[in-house]
């Protein structure tokens, strides 16, 4: 049991981890601004859903796959694949519906913590 929990924490970990250090190699060693790399990283999570290989690093990593942006794209895109079955509508509502629960807690807590803390330009 204790076994198990460790190797899933791993499996999480380096998935992520792996994720996170493209991102960072990235950042360092190319012009591409953060923003874009955010955007890049959405897409190629929807875009690895729509051809069926995110689920497995879902289904193998679970948070480690889901909790980057990535996780993100997977998210609407398969939301949207979901909804495609049923109608046009629910395909076009079916990403925003899936991710509801995410965009409304970063919508919440973005507007907590800038209540509490006083933002600020990076430039200063």
């Amino acid at each position: 049991m204790l076994i198990e929990t460790l190797f899933m924490f791993l499996k999480v970990f380096v998935v992520g981890g792996a994720i996170c250090v493209i991102a960072q190699i990235l950042i360092n060693y190319t012009k591409i601004t953060a923003g874009k790399i955010l955007v890049y990283f959405l897409l190629a999570g929807a875009l690895l859903q729509a051809v069926g290989v995110y689920q497995y690093i879902v289904d193998f990593a679970g948070a480690g796959a889901t909790v980057p942006i990535s996780g993100f794209g997977y998210l609407l895109a398969d939301g949207a694949i979901k909804g495609a079955k049923n109608s046009l509508f629910e395909a076009i509502t079916g990403g925003i519906t899936s991710a509801g629960m995410g965009i409304t807690a970063a919508i919440i807590f973005g507007y907590v913590f800038s209540l509490v803390f006083k933002s600020k330009s990076k430039r200063n």
